[in-house]
C-alpha cells in the first residue's frame, strides 16, 4: 500500500526531514519511507522506487512530500501521522502551521525576529547560493548547511562575504557554536578559552568534546565547509573567522581543523592571527608544514588538542589506561581474522583512521581513499572503512547520526566474513543525533563479538552534558563486550594492535 502527501510551499530543513523519515520507517509494516522537498533528483528517486502519485507531479522544490509503502492502508496512515507528528508537533494531514509559515523571505524573518543576525540556510544545493546572497543582502552571517553547491558558486559567495565583512559558514557546514549556541550538529560544551576553526564537521565536534571532557572549553566554533581551505578556495572564510577570534578576549588560543589543506590557504588564514596562539590540527597529514606565525602543527584531532591543553598550561590526561591489556584480547582470534572493517558515521574521523591505519596496517580500502586504486572493490581479507555518511548510503534514508540502523545490514555481514578481525565504530553523540544510539548498537556488538567473531572497538564522540551522556554510552558499548577508547586516534591504534596482534601500538603517538 502507497501513500503520498504532500504539503504545497512548505519548506523544513534536513534535519527535520531526517526526523520524520526515521519515525516513519519505525512504525509497524512499513517497508519505505521519506520526508523530502519536491525537488527534481528527490521526485526522480521517488519513482525510482515505484511512486506514482498526481500529487507528485504536481509538486514542485518548494513543496514537502511525505511518502510510505507499507503492508496496508492503515499501517501507511499511521506512519504518515508519525512523520507529521515530527514535522509538526501534531497529528493528522493538513496544512502546516501558521506559525511555521509566518515568514516568507528571509527579510521578513529578520523584521520577525529583530536582533538575529545569522542565517541558517539548508535549501537544495541548486538553490543555496541564491538563498545565501539574499542573506547577506540582508545583513547576516550565514551557516550554509546545503551541500552539492557548485565550487564557482561557494567561491563567488565568499568573495561577496569578504567584501561585505560577513561569514558564510560552509557549503556543508554542519556544526557550529556561536555564543554558546550549538547550531547543526553540535555537542554541549562548557564556555571557554579556545576557538574553533573547522573544515570538518566531526573533527570539529571531536576537538570540542575533548576540550570540555579534559578540563577547558570553547569560546566559539566557526565551521567553514571542507573546501575552504583548498586552493580553490583560498581559506576565505578561515581566514575570516581567524581574524574575528583573534580579536576576541576571550579567545587564548585558536584551533585550527582540516584535512591536510592547501599550504598557502591555510598559511593566509594563520596570517590573520596577529596576537592569537594558533594550533593546527591536520588529520592525514604526511609531510612537515610550516604555516608562520609560530603555528604548532599537528597530524591528528587528539594531538591538535594536547598541544592546545600545553598552551594553556593544564595537564594531558591518561590515554592508554588498561586499552594494552584489552588489545591482548585478540589472542583468542582464529589466526585467519586479520583484517580491519570500519562502519563510520562521522566523514572526518573514517579520514583520520583511513591515514593511522595505512601507516600501521597496510593498505586500507575505503569509499573515501584519496588513491583511487583503493576506492575499488577490495579483495578478500582486506582492510575497509566506509564513511557511511556519504551519498551512497544516505540517498532515501537518514544520515547515520540519526538512524544507527543504517550500520545494522553490514554488522551482520560483517559476522560472515571470517578474516575480520576487528570492527571499528564511531557513535556520535550530541545535539541532533540519535537519542540513544547505543542502545541500537550494543546488542548488536555483543552478538557479533560471540562465539569466536571479531572485537569491536568503539570510540563515542560527545559529552557528559550531552542528552545522551557520554558515559551511559560508553558503559552500554563496553557491557556488550567492546574495547570503548577514549579518542579517535586511540580507537585507530587499538584496531591496529587488535589486527596485528601488537597491543603495544595503543601507546603510539602519546
Amino acid at each position: 500500500m502507497q501513500r503520498v502527501v504532500s504539503h504545497p510551499d512548505t519548506y523544513l530543513d534536513s534535519v527535520l526531514l531526517l526526523k520524520a523519515t526515521r519515525s516513519m520507517q519505525e512504525s509497524p509494516g512499513v517497508d519505505y519511507a521519506s520526508a523530502v522537498m519536491a525537488t527534481p533528483a528527490n521526485l526522480a528517486q521517488l519513482a525510482e522506487e515505484g511512486f506514482a502519485d498526481p500529487a507528485l507531479d504536481r509538486s514542485s522544490a518548494n513543496d514537502l512530500v511525505l511518502t510510505v509503502h507499507a503492508e496496508d492502508a492503515a499501517n501507511a496512515d499511521a506512519a504518515i501521522e508519525a512523520g507529521e507528528r515530527a514535522l509538526f508537533g501534531r497529528e493528522g494531514s493538513g496544512a502546516a502551521p501558521a506559525e511555521a509559515r509566518r515568514a516568507h523571505s528571509i527579510q521578513e524573518a529578520k523584521e520577525l525576529l529583530g536582533a538575529a543576525n545569522v542565517a541558517v540556510i539548508s535549501v537544495p544545493g541548486p538553490y543555496a547560493a541564491l538563498e545565501t546572497h539574499k542573506a547577506m543582502s540582508a545583513g547576516l552571517d550565514v551557516l550554509l548547511f546545503s551541500d552539492n553547491v557548485p565550487l564557482d558558486e561557494e567561491r563567488e559567495l565568499k568573495e561577496r562575504a569578504e567584501r561585505l565583512g560577513r561569514l558564510v559558514m560552509g557549503p556543508g557546514a554542519g556544526t557550529a557554536m556561536l555564543g554558546g549556541c550549538g547550531l547543526g550538529f553540535a555537542n554541549a560544551v562548557r564556555q571557554g578559552p579556545v576557538g574553533v576553526v573547522a573544515a570538518a564537521g566531526t573533527g570539529a565536534q571531536e576537538v570540542m568534546s575533548l576540550l570540555h571532557q579534559w578540563g577547558s572549553g570553547v569560546s566559539q566554533v566557526i565551521g567553514v565547509g571542507g573546501r575552504d581551505l583548498t586552493e580553490a578556495v583560498g581559506g576565505r572564510m578561515a581566514r575570516s573567522a581567524v581574524a574575528l577570534l583573534d580579536g576576541d578576549p576571550s579567545t587564548e588560543v585558536i584551533l585550527l581543523v582540516s584535512k591536510p589543506p592547501s599550504p598557502a590557504a591555510a598559511r593566509s588564514a594563520v596570517g590573520a592571527a596577529k596576537s592569537t596562539r594558533v594550533v593546527a590540527a591536520l588529520p592525514g597529514l604526511q609531510d612537515p608544514l610550516d604555516l608562520g606565525q609560530g603555528a604548532e602543527v599537528t597530524s591528528g584531532l587528539e594531538a591538535g588538542v594536547l598541544a592546545t591543553l600545553r598552551h594553556l598550561g593544564l595537564e594531558a590526561p591518561d590515554l592508554v589506561g588498561d586499552l594494552e591489556q584489552a588489545a591482548a584480547r585478540a589472542d583468542h582470534l582464529d589466526t585467519k581474522r586479520r583484517s580491519i572493517r570500519g562502519l563510520f558515521s562521522g566523514g572526518t574521523l573514517c579520514y583520520e583512521a583511513l591515514t593511522l591505519l595505512g601507516a600501521y596496517c597496510g593498505p586500507v580500502y575505503s569509499n573515501i581513499a584519496v588513491d583511487e586504486r583503493y576506492r575499488a572493490e577490495p579483495p578478500p581479507g582486506s582492510h575497509l572503512l566506509l564513511d557511511l555518511g556519504e551519498e551512497e548510503y544516505t540517498k532515501g534514508r537518514p544520515h547515520p547520526m540519526i538512524d544507527p540502523e543504517a550500520r545494522m545490514e553490514l554488522l551482520k555481514a560483517t559476522a560472515d566474513d571470517p578474516t575480520v578481525a576487528v570492527v571499528m565504530l564511531d557513535v556520535v553523540i550530541g545535539y541532533g543525533a540519535h537519542p540513544d544510539p547505543a542502545s541500537v548498537l550494543a546488542p548488536a556488538c555483543a552478538t557479533l563479538q560471540g562465539n569466536g567473531g571479531p572485537v569491536v572497538v568503539a570510540y563515542v564522540l560527545g559529552t557528559d552534558s550531552d542528552p545522551q551522556g557520554l558515559e551511559r554510552q560508553r558503559q552500554a558499548l563496553a557491557e556488550a563486550g567492546c574495547i570503548v577508547a577514549p579518542t579517535a586516534t586511540r580507537a585507530s591504534l587499538v584496531a591496529a594492535a587488535v589486527a596485528t596482534r601488537r597491543p603495544e601500538l595503543v601507546r603510539e603517538r602519546c
